[in-house]
This record gives structure tokens, C-alpha cells and sequence, in this order.
């Protein structure tokens, strides 16, 4: 064994594979060269077999690098064969510099020719230019000088192209102007106001169109449901109750939430013709606890019967009202879409009309005794009333303006039959036995409004 391990080999015979520690070994015994200390490589350089490392003798295998075991197939192995694609970076940073010096070159001799043919494509391309822009009127701003004309020549053309100038300009006017649309003013930018409530008033009003289609009283009850009951005594009880809403000093919403509720229980529930007026007291006490701060008391309303119903009769019918209902008692009534539209429609007055808010009052006030208005939406009458309104006092301008179209949702031909219909409830001041509201509307408190009648209405308005 120790012979076998002393054995040297002699120079020049070594195995395919040797290790480090081998290596190390013949360096000391001085069998084998010492090697030359590798020069770091270029981080440009690409990595790759080194063409001048010593092969074999053999010439089929080479020494293996093991630094980077991971990219041992590609780097680490160096075959005969794979000496075609290696490629050292001076090479080719020589070859680049002798391209980048040729091309210089090149351009350096090719410049006095370029030099010279490009005045005459610069003039070639400015007579075409001036020749497209002359009879396009496109380009205006280019002077006489560019197009290689003199000032006498061109003082001649200058007339025509600054008339067509002005033409333009003024069709572009025109055009911006018309494609502005109509002129809208805001009614909502008063946010130092919190009952105006601005932020939001929007949203509130967009529910609100759709609570008056849900909650809607139906317009054919006194054919279907009532047997005992005519729309003419349903007139005279609501004009009855416009006068104790007068003597109490009862609120609009009162008014017109009575109104609401006695429609709703005739659309629901068969009355008698005996419990009527009970059914319009006991309607006005549950609105007056709802809309007004010292609502009346029960007593109040039996009085104001000559105590022909006793409190246990109010009670029980305030029960059977509020049941039927299922104590959903708001809802919108004309009075809450006339407040907003009669401010859409002195959005431009400097001050607010009090003959205006008056006359549309008056006018709403005249389609609750009315049963036929019970075919419209609120917000149709609460439109129709401001048109009508607007008609009554000026016939010099359109009543139904672009503010109000924006704000109401409703063009002048959706209001036409609503409007036709309130203009004969407002001029029929002898058939009517209903007095009630006229004669509130006759006072000087309210500048005589229920005098006033609104000429004929023309078609062209709609």
C-alpha cells in the first residue's frame, strides 16, 4: 500500500480529472508548472470558454471550471466545437469603433449636397403649402414673404381673405352660442339657508316623484267603492274644512294632508253618507297632530260639528283611519312640489312676487274640491298651477321657461290638458256654489287674487 501511494507520476502523465488538492500536490514536488493567476473578466464580456486556454493532448476533452455549478452546461464545459460561438468584447469593440469613424465620415462628405438640394425642397414645399392654404382659407396666418410674393400682390388679396375671416368667426359665434342650449339658473346654490337644505334637496324631491305614484289615492272610487256618496258632497265637505282650517289657523300642509287622507279612506273603504263630515273632522285631527305645533284638540272638532259626534266616535274613526293606512300618513301633496316650482320660477326676479305665490295658492286650493284633479299627479297640478299662474299675470313672455322645464321635469305640452282644465275651474266663479276658497283669496291680505281671471289660452304656448 505505501509503495502503491509513493508512486510519482512522471511529468506529462496525468490523468483526465484532477482535483485541487492534486494540483497543490505536484506544485510542491515541482511536477507541474505553476499556472497563471486568471485576469478578472470584463462585466461586458459574455460568459464563455476562453479560446486561449491550453486543450488536451488528446484534443477531445478540456479542464472544467466548477465556480459556477448551477450554469455548468454552458460555462463550465468547453468542447472543440464550442469555440465557433464564443466571442471576445474587444473584438467587438474595435469593429463598432471602425463603423462609428466610417459613418462620420460618410456624413461629413455627404453634406455640402445635402446642403444644397434642401432650398429647393424647402421652396417646392412652401408654394404648396401657399397654393393648399389659399384656396382652403385654412392656414391665414402666413405671410406674403412665405409664399414668395411680393407686398404689391398680395395688399390685392388680403381684402377678401379678411372678410372670409370675419365670416367665420362670426358663424363660430353663432354656433358656440347655439350649441350652449337654454340658460338654466340654479336654484339651489343658497347654502347659508338650512331649511332650504341645498345638499341634498335633489335627492329628497327624486324620492318624492316616486312616493306620489306609490301612495296614490284611486281617481275612480266614487264609481267603485262608495254607493252613498257623490263627488259633490265630497266638494262641499273639503270647502267646509278650508273654513275650519281658517278659523283654526291651520297650516297648508294641514289642508291639503285632510284632503289626502279622506280621498285615500273613500278610495279603501265604504263610508256612509251620515259619517262623512265625521271622517273629514277626524282626517283634519290626525293632520293637525302631524303638520301643526299646537295641534286643536278633539273637543275642538266636536264643537266645531255642533256636537253631533261625540270624542268615542272621533277616537274609534281615528282608529279606523290610521289602520287602513297602515300609519303611513305623509305624503306629497301638491303644496310640496308648488313651494319648489314657484321658486324655479322666480329663479331671474330680483325679488320674490307675492301676487304670484298668492294666485298659485289660490289656484291649488281650487283643485281639492274639485274630484276630477284626482286624475292628475301632485306634481302636475303644483306645474300647471304655475304656468297658469304666470299666464294670468304676464302674456308678454312664455310662462313655462327653460328653469322651470329643468326643475319640474315636464315640458309645456305634458301640462296642456291639466292647464286647459284649471283655467275653467278658475273662470267658472257663478256655477260654483263653492265659495269657500274664493272668498279666503278675495282678501286684501292676499291682494284680491280670486278677481283676477287669465285670458284665453293660445295653442302656440304648448
Amino acid at each position: 500500500m505505501k509503495k502503491e501511494n509513493s508512486v510519482v507520476l512522471k511529468a506529462g502523465e496525468f490523468p483526465g480529472r484532477m482535483t485541487r488538492a492534486q494540483v497543490a500536490s505536484s506544485r510542491v514536488s515541482r511536477q507541474l508548472a505553476p499556472l497563471k493567476e486568471p485576469s478578472r473578466r470584463n462585466q461586458n464580456q459574455p460568459l464563455c470558454a476562453n479560446p486561449k486556454r491550453a486543450v488536451s493532448d488528446s484534443g477531445s476533452t478540456c479542464l472544467q471550471h466548477k465556480k459556477r455549478v448551477v450554469l455548468e452546461d454552458v460555462t463550465n464545459v468547453c468542447c472543440q466545437n464550442s469555440y465557433k460561438s464564443c466571442f471576445d468584447s474587444t473584438i467587438i469593440q474595435a469593429k463598432k469603433r471602425k463603423v462609428v469613424k466610417a459613418s462620420r465620415t460618410n456624413v461629413a462628405k455627404a453634406a455640402p449636397s445635402v446642403a444644397v438640394e434642401l432650398p429647393q425642397l424647402q421652396s417646392k414645399s412652401e408654394d404648396a403649402i401657399c397654393s393648399t392654404n389659399l384656396e382652403n382659407n385654412s392656414f391665414l396666418k402666413l405671410s406674403s414673404n412665405k409664399c414668395g410674393k411680393d407686398d404689391s400682390t398680395s395688399g390685392t388679396s388680403a381684402q377678401p381673405t379678411d372678410s372670409k375671416k370675419k365670416a367665420k368667426k362670426g358663424n363660430f359665434y353663432e354656433l358656440l352660442i347655439a350649441s350652449k342650449g337654454p340658460v338654466i339658473t340654479d336654484i339651489d346654490d343658497n347654502f347659508e339657508d338650512p331649511q332650504l337644505c341645498s345638499h341634498y334637496v335633489t335627492d329628497i324631491y327624486n324620492n318624492l316623484r316616486v312616493a306620489e305614484l306609490a301612495r296614490r289615492p284611486h281617481p275612480n272610487s266614487m264609481e267603485t267603492v262608495q254607493q252613498d256618496i257623490t263627488q259633490s258632497m265630497r266638494g262641499i265637505l273639503i270647502d267646509w274644512l278650508v273654513e275650519v282650517s281658517e278659523e283654526y289657523k291651520l297650516g297648508q300642509d294641514t289642508l291639503y294632508l285632510t284632503a289626502y287622507l279622506i280621498d285615500w279612506f273613500l278610495s279603501k273603504s265604504y263610508v256612509e253618507r251620515q259619517r262623512l263630515q265625521l271622517l273629514g273632522i277626524t282626517c283634519m285631527l290626525i293632520a293637525s297632530k302631524y303638520e301643526e305645533i299646537n295641534a286643536p284638540h278633539i273637543e275642538d272638532f266636536c264643537f266645531i260639528t255642533d256636537n253631533t259626534y261625540t270624542k268615542a266616535e272621533v277616537l274609534r274613526m281615528e282608529n279606523q283611519v290610521l289602520k287602513l293606512s297602515e300609519y303611513k300618513l305623509f305624503a306629497p301633496t301638491t303644496i310640496t312640489f308648488l313651494r319648489r316650482f314657484l321658486r324655479a320660477a322666480q329663479a331671474s326676479d330680483k325679488s320674490p312676487s307675492l301676487e304670484l305665490e298668492y294666485l298659485a295658492s289660490y289656484l291649488a286650493e281650487l283643485t281639492l274640491m274639485d274630484y276630477d284633479f284626482l286624475n292628475f299627479l301632485p306634481s302636475i297640478i303644483a306645474a300647471s298651477v304655475v304656468f297658469l299662474a304666470k299666464w294670468t299675470l304676464d302674456q308678454s313672455n312664455h310662462p313655462w321657461d327653460p328653469t322651470l322645464e329643468h326643475y319640474a321635469h315636464y315640458k309645456a305640452s305634458d301640462l296642456k290638458t291639466a292647464v286647459f282644465a284649471l283655467q275653467d275651474l278658475q273662470l267658472n266663479t257663478n256655477g260654483c256654489p263653492l265659495n269657500a276658497v274664493r272668498s279666503k283669496y278675495r282678501q286684501e291680505k292676499f291682494k284680491c287674487v280670486a278677481d283676477l281671471s287669465s285670458p284665453k289660452l293660445i295653442e302656440t304656448l304648448f
